[in-house]
């Protein structure tokens, strides 16, 4: 069970709360008990809103409709928050035209789905040698893809591999102003 932050009802101890009615209306400096009868009147709970003013202000209202409707928007907020994963593309120095071709076809479906790429280039033996021609062939991929990702990590060398991570370009968000014309 969580804790709530707000206290209510008989939990306020003070000697004089500010009231403010369900509707916004001001009702002034009261004490606390002539607060509580008058939203136990309205069948309602005295909700401390602002407990570090002087005199602390609260409010009058149906505390579980409050409770809900948090409730509501925190899940409505978690629904539409976007998870974007990592997804991995490997090559080798010598990998194939065609082979290429495929895996940056993956990386290109993995960044219109608006997730990151990671371009893996993995060396062995004496293809360590050959650093700089990795990252030419890294530095290519980013230039085939630039028109969909932006680079978010350059090739940086880690171990026997050479990493770089690309990221979804920014859509741009529809404004407000264009209507749509339904004929």
């Amino acid at each position: 069970m969580t804790k709530r932050k707000e206290r209510l009802n008989n939990e306020i101890t003070v000697e004089e709360v500010r009231v403010v009615d369900e509707d916004g209306t001001q009702l002034g400096i009261l004490p606390t008990g002539e607060a509580l009868r008058i939203s136990e009147d309205k069948g309602l709970d005295l909700v401390e809103v602002a407990p570090m003013a002087k005199p602390p202000v609260c409010r009058i209202m149906d505390y579980g409709k409050l409770q809900f409707q948090k409730s509501k928007k925190a899940s409505l907020a978690k629904k539409k928050q976007q998870v974007i994963h990592v997804k991995e593309v490997k090559f080798r120095p010598n990998t194939d035209a065609h082979d290429f071709d495929f895996k940056i076809h993956h990386a290109e479906r993995f960044l219109k789905d608006g997730n990151k790429a990671k371009v893996t280039l993995m060396f062995r033996g004496r293809e360590m040698m050959y650093a700089e021609r990795g990252r030419k062939i890294l530095e290519g991929i980013a230039e085939r893809l630039a028109e969909i990702s932006v680079v978010e990590q350059m090739p940086t060398k880690e171990g026997r591999n050479m990493v770089m991570i690309l990221a979804p370009k920014a859509k741009p968000k529809p404004s407000g102003s264009q209507k749509s014309k339904s004929t």
